[in-house]
């Protein structure tokens, strides 16, 4: 019944892996690009762990007592920076944190050593208990790990002074706020739902549209449709204007779709995170108007350009496959940055990542978002200025492939090279 399949199996695979399109785009490119991201977020790991190492706290020592010298100095044991500061207010605590490079605040409030005392003596009507303020920065997935470093060293410390006489009261500062009695990562939760969405949204779109716009273009030159088109009295601007606009309502149209499904999904989870009357507006963690114009801007630049760059590409392609093929040259540069900032901020990475990152352009979308969120706006506006340049000179370059013919002789030109490479291959065997 199946006879002779392997024959056809074999002449299949032959004819596909010769197309050096579908080899490199493919076969290759998913080979380079899998280990690429697992070094970056490897890379990005290891240097969230040299800033554990080196992580400093500022510590008010209201009590002054034996044991609060005792913990103060347990923590130093681990290799932590404390900073002691003598201030009056906690204001002037947190003004100070910036100062040290800190993330983390611990107040011992008065009266700690005798409580401490007192629970060691076995006396359980009281409790000594530290005040611990985290900054949220927005540094992505890793944000509460300071916190949960100071949890985990607290619990031992309570190992050694049995029975646990010491317990934590979390508290988060959010743009110099202090949110009494909301755990840091409480905070870092709600925002994960966001740090995640957008990269991934923004990745669809990008690889939607590209695709599309493709295949559009690869299609009409397969089917011979493009040149009929050329020959209409409309200007080529207009038909590429066409093109993009067309590309982009559909790409957006998918991208919205995967967005509402994707946020269902996450709901299922992060629903199970106590909110904790945490106001994510009142904490401005959500963006303005402005904000929201300017990720608009930054994304629409952006999307123009992987669009006219897709057209390009697609214009050296002989047909819908291999323009595919050539698409997925540019994917890693879509995929890689999305992938990385869901997990740490920019500012977190070694400075050679940080230039990789800030010079491929489909990375600032993301950055503009994130900088929005913080209110640093400003790192918006220099996000869209950088993609602008970029999508003007990419949008150049596609507008004069449709000014002239070159968009329908790259195609025969490749013809002529494969029919040379295959009269050279025959008279070489």
């Amino acid at each position: 019944m199946l006879k002779g399949i392997g024959n056809l199996v074999l002449k299949e695979l032959k004819e596909l892996m010769r197309d050096p399109k579908i080899l490199l785009g493919m076969v290759l490119m998913p080979l380079l690009m899998f280990p690429l991201m697992g070094t970056i977020i490897g890379a990005s790991m290891e240097a969230t762990k040299e800033k554990l190492a080196e992580m400093h706290v500022l510590v008010w020592d209201k009590d002054c007592g034996s044991y609060a010298k005792n913990f103060t100095e347990y923590l130093r044991s681990y290799g932590i920076r404390v900073h002691e500061v003598d201030v009056s207010k906690l204001s002037e605590a947190v003004a100070l944190m910036p100062d040290y490079n800190a993330t983390l605040l611990i107040e011992i409030p008065n009266g700690f050593s005798e409580n401490v005392s007192r629970v060691i003596e076995g006396n359980t009507t009281v409790s000594a208990k530290v005040e611990v303020y985290g900054v949220f920065s927005g540094s992505g997935m890793f944000e509460e790990v300071g916190v949960s470093m100071v949890d985990a060293l607290v619990e031992s410390y309570n190992r050694q002074k049995a029975p646990n006489p010491v317990g934590v009261e979390k508290n988060t500062i959010v743009k110099g706020e202090i949110l009494e009695g909301i755990d840091p990562g409480t905070v870092s939760g709600l925002m994960m739902a966001q740090s995640i969405t957008m990269p991934l949204t923004i990745m669809m779109l990008l690889t939607f549209a590209m695709q599309i716009a493709a295949t559009s273009v690869a299609m009409e030159k397969e089917e011979k449709t493009l040149e009929t088109l050329l020959t209409l009295p409309i200007g080529r601007f207009t038909i590429l204007a066409g093109k993009l606009a067309g590309s982009t309502i559909v790409a957006a149209v998918g991208a919205l779709a995967y967005l509402v499904g994707f946020q269902y999904y996450m709901s299922s989870f992060t629903g199970m995170i106590p909110a904790e009357g945490v106001d994510l507006a009142a904490l401005g963690l959500v963006p303005s108007m402005l904000g929201y114009v300017l990720i608009g801007i930054s994304l629409f630049v952006s999307l123009l350009s992987a669009l006219a760059l897709a057209i390009i590409l697609s214009a050296f392609a002989e047909n819908v496959r291999s323009a595919q093929s050539l698409i997925g040259f540019v994917y890693p540069l879509i995929f890689l940055p999305s992938f990385l900032l869901m997990y740490m901020d920019i500012s977190m990475l070694p400075l050679s990542l940080q230039i990789l990152i800030l010079a491929i352009p489909y990375s600032h979308p993301i950055l503009a978002s994130k900088a929005v969120i913080m209110g640093n706006l400003s790192t918006a506006v220099l996000s869209i200025i950088y993609v602008s340049a970029f999508t003007v000179v990419i949008l150049y370059a596609a507008a004069k492939l449709f000014a002239t013919e070159k968009i329908l002789t790259v195609k025969l030109r490749m013809k002529k090279l494969k029919i040379k490479w295959k009269r050279k291959a025959s008279t070489e065997s």
